[in-house]
């Protein structure tokens, strides 16, 4: 799909029905006619308008007779059936003395805010044009890792309360997004730092500051996004921690019910040998092997229950405080 749209006298964002000189061509998924149409009439190469078409591109800055290219990674939300998926996809920016050119796969939050004139971009300018995109891409990437963070917190709230494969499960998902971010920031970072030394971003007071901007917000969200990873990859660790010591729980209780419940069993097989026994010959014989058995099983019940909580497991944090007790009252 393509839209053709140009900056007015007053700044705002207009739809043409075709190509002009000074506008903007967004190419969202284009054809092969398509990209040749358009490859046609602004005189950018194929290469470089398919080459966010392929979700393995990293993102780089290049040049070739005139025509700039910058590719950047941007987030995009999926829905699916467990919840939403944060990922990034690329995106092409590309300008030329005759108009200046995006491509992607899906459609851009952010240039959908140029289009509804939430954002002020000039088409005239195609370098505060991409500038402007960059800074937007950046806010998009803190938004959504601030949206990673409240459901991650909403996550464990549920895991609290009962421990689930479904949430489990949801925070890998998030755990697996904060490593798609991490990766993509530092590649749009490394890209971006190129056009430090463009002279077309560098010889004007008004693009500086704008590029300053633009840095200080990706060098936050790749801080956020590391802190973040790092938080929810020792949490994921904390509860696979807790799972391991749920199941040694529930083992240590099925051994000791397998103990006790082995004492009657064994008695039973005792007086039940085709040999003589005591009491085989006693009307409450019975009864007596009955109660050999209760007593035995209780008395192992008393045992097996005083060793098992006699082994108890020490945190750092108490050792070291019984330690200082111990040496305060020397």
């Amino acid at each position: 799909m393509i839209n053709y749209f140009k900056s007015n006298q007053n700044k705002r964002m207009e739809r043409i029905s075709e190509y002009g000189q000074d506008c903007w061509v967004d190419m969202i998924n284009p054809s092969d006619d398509e990209i040749e149409d358009v490859a046609s009439f602004t005189g950018v190469s194929e290469e470089f308008l398919k080459a966010a078409l392929d979700e393995e591109e990293t993102a780089r800055v290049e040049r070739d007779e005139g025509v700039f290219m910058c590719l950047l990674d941007t987030p995009i939300i999926t829905d699916t059936d467990d919840g939403d998926t944060y990922e990034t996809i690329p995106m092409a920016l590309i300008y030329n003395e005759k108009c200046v050119v995006t491509v992607s796969l899906r459609g851009n939050p952010v240039l959908g805010d140029f289009i509804s004139n939430r954002v002020i971009a000039d088409t005239r300018k195609p370098v505060s044009f991409i500038l402007t995109f960059m800074l937007g891409n950046a806010k998009r990437f803190l938004a959504n890792l601030r949206q990673i963070e409240k459901k991650s917190l909403r996550v464990q709230a549920e895991l609290h309360r009962s421990m689930k494969n479904k949430e489990l499960i949801q925070l890998l998902t998030l755990e697996n997004s904060l490593v798609y971010f991490s990766t993509s920031l530092s590649a749009n970072i490394s890209a971006q730092s190129k056009l430090e030394r463009l002279p077309a971003v560098m010889g004007t007071e008004e693009y500086r500051e704008l590029y300053d901007d633009v840095m200080i917000e990706m060098r936050q969200a790749t801080e956020m996004c590391n802190i973040y990873r790092d938080i929810l990859s020792g949490t994921m660790d904390a509860y696979a921690s807790v799972i391991s010591n749920n199941v040694n729980i529930v083992m240590k209780l099925l051994t000791v019910i397998t103990v006790i419940f082995t004492i009657p069993t064994l008695i039973a097989s005792l007086w039940g040998m085709n040999v003589i026994v005591p009491f085989e010959d006693t009307v409450m014989g019975f009864w007596v092997v009955i109660g050999i058995a209760i007593a035995f099983t209780a008395v192992a019940s008393v045992l097996i229950v005083r060793s098992t909580n006699s082994i108890r497991i020490r945190s750092p944090k108490t050792v070291k405080r019984r330690r200082r007790e111990r040496n305060e009252e020397k």
